[in-house]
């Protein structure tokens, strides 16, 4: 999993290294990503001067086939 610049966060394949997920939502660089211990929420963090929240994807109900 990454986060980046543009506000969005990444989810990697770690077998075949293929991006599997991308979730949009922040305005700023999202500094910091983690799932949750069951593996069905994301949880991200964002800073910067126009977005400094976290926010809790619920990834059990998103298709992370692409």
């Amino acid at each position: 999993m990454s986060g980046s610049r543009d506000g969005t966060l990444k989810v990697w394949d770690a077998q075949t290294g293929q991006e599997t997920l991308t979730l949009k939502g922040h305005s700023g660089f999202v500094r910091s990503v983690s799932f949750s211990p069951d593996g069905k929420r994301i949880v991200s963090g964002s800073s910067g001067s126009n977005d400094k929240t976290l926010k809790v994807w619920d990834i059990s109900s998103l298709d992370t086939s692409k």
